[in-house]
């Protein structure tokens, strides 16, 4: 979703609070304001700091960023009760999850500022802002998905994932996993990373943006930090030889090509990741 062209006056507004960013403070309410409203388009997934394109890229909305920065700029530290629990921190836990239509169990957290589309299950976890999580998602125990990360639809974020958080440089691209993924229990995807739709990506994995994806079948290099639709991957090395010797440098490989719309078929993945001895 473009950023609508009904946000194009805010948006002209945060770009030039950010100019003018050395002489903000907690007390200029108009500033504050213009800041929330865009915050709350975050919050509401009425914008994204980040989507795809269409096109095999990314389109980064830098001024809802610009914003995200700014709230912390203008945010005082406060102490935050939510029941029994008490925190210190400049940004408010989001709630009214019932509203929201996503299911949260204790001991999970998220934002405001970031986006749970409904039918997401957060377990023990934690959202940070400017986070975008679609619908019918599971985000399971022990996750994080940081700052300004997009996870798509129907994703399952297994145990103890870690998706990177790319805040700053305002202009960087965030990690973006697409739809229908499936994302093997403490995998880590960070540094601007991108996994297509439909991927399994193998437990244990891990993929920033200068790491090599290798088609196991013909050896080849398919790019780097971008692991394709529809396919299984795992993570693997590659020997290099150095000076000191032959080292094993870290890869992603990609053991099977999917069918667009195949589905994660439990048994049938197990059997595949089974024959080169790796689990989800």
């Amino acid at each position: 979703m473009p950023t609508d062209s009904s946000h194009d006056a805010l948006k002209a507004r945060v770009e030039e609070l950010w100019t003018g960013r050395e002489g903000l403070t907690h007390d200029d309410t108009e500033a504050v304001a213009t800041i929330h409203a865009a915050i709350d388009l975050l919050d509401t997934g009425a914008a994204r700091v980040a989507e795809p394109d269409g096109a095999g890229g990314v389109v980064v909305n830098e001024w809802l960023k610009l914003a995200i920065l700014l709230l912390f700029r203008v945010s005082q530290m406060e102490t935050i009760e939510m029941g029994p629990f008490e925190f210190a921190d400049k940004i408010p836990l989001k709630t009214d999850w019932m509203a929201r239509q996503v299911r949260v169990v204790p001991g999970a957290q998220a934002r405001w500022g970031s986006y749970q589309g409904p039918g997401v299950v957060m377990m023990p976890s934690y959202t940070n802002i400017g986070a975008y999580v679609g619908d019918n998602t599971m985000v399971d125990t022990w996750a994080t998905v940081g700052s300004c990360a997009q996870i798509g639809r129907n994703v399952h974020l297994s145990g103890g994932v870690g998706i990177g958080g790319v805040l700053e440089p305002a202009n960087a691209v965030p990690v973006v996993i697409g739809d229908d993924c499936l994302i093997g229990s403490r995998c880590i995807v960070a540094e601007g990373a991108r996994v297509g739709d439909g991927v399994v990506l193998g437990a244990g994995a891990v993929l920033t943006g200068s790491i090599p994806v290798i088609d196991a079948a013909t050896g080849d290099e398919l790019g780097r930090g971008v692991v394709p639709d529809w396919c299984v991957a795992v993570q693997a090395t590659r020997p290099r030889t150095f000076d000191g010797g032959e080292f094993g440098l870290s890869c992603v490989l990609v053991l099977k090509h999917l069918e667009p719309g195949e589905r994660h078929d439990k048994s049938a993945l197990n059997d595949v990741l089974r024959t080169h001895g790796v689990s989800t």
